[in-house]
């Protein structure tokens, strides 16, 4: 008998977002991702080992990590001025 096991990178876009990159200078969508490594076992996903979050530009692809609070800012940021926009 034999287990096929392994991990997967999963990425998720949270939200997207405009303003200024830090690494072009360019005011572009910033796309909030959230990475999580999940365990599995005969290609099934089961738990999740950990968790990671970034702003991703779309103009120039520059990544900045971001912590699990900096990113739920980032959402609510978001959140309040699609509301007043």
């Amino acid at each position: 008998m034999f287990l096929i096991f392994g991990t997967t990178l999963r990425d998720r876009v949270l939200d997207t977002v405009r303003f200024v990159c830090t690494y072009c200078g360019v005011a572009a969508q910033q796309r909030i991702i959230e990475s999580a490594t999940k365990l599995s076992l005969f290609f099934i996903p089961l738990v999740t080992l950990g968790r990671r979050h970034a702003v991703v530009c779309t103009n120039c692809g520059g990544a900045t990590p971001l912590t699990k609070d900096q990113a739920r800012h980032g959402l609510d940021w978001a959140a309040r001025n699609r509301e007043i926009g």
